[in-house]
């Protein structure tokens, strides 16, 4: 209903996800500490603990994974929206950036998404 098309920019390039937009409705580990809208902490596990979190998170669809990345798609229940979670690991830690494909504001869902998931990966 509301998916819009999957981005472009999505996966690594440089040992780099792509940097958030300018709207609030993205977060990412590689953002700027300062930019308290967009950054939020990597996450500390391994790809398979993401790969199990995410698998187990209602409304998510894992698109590609290989060795050292993650990508899904979150869909919400009600209004069918998507939004696009990528994991990378840069062995030493998870980056991750949670993006939604339409509109400004997201009432801080890919946060609070986010942060349910590190819950599940960093919880042994």
């Amino acid at each position: 209903m509301f998916s819009s098309r999957r981005p472009g920019n999505l996966g690594v390039r440089d040992g780099m996800l792509a940097p958030c937009k300018r709207s609030p409705n993205c977060v990412s580990s590689q953002a700027n500490p300062a930019d308290a809208q967009h950054y939020i902490a990597p996450i500390h596990g391994t790809m398979e603990a993401v790969r199990r979190a995410v698998e187990a998170f209602p409304g998510a669809t894992i698109i590609e994974k290989r060795e050292t990345y993650l990508y899904a798609e979150f869909r919400t229940r009600l209004m069918r929206f998507v939004d696009d979670v990528e994991f990378y690991s840069d062995g030493k830690v998870i980056h991750v950036r949670s993006c939604s494909r339409l509109g400004r504001r997201d009432f801080g869902v890919n946060r609070e998404r986010v942060e349910a998931l590190r819950r599940k990966i960093e919880t042994p």
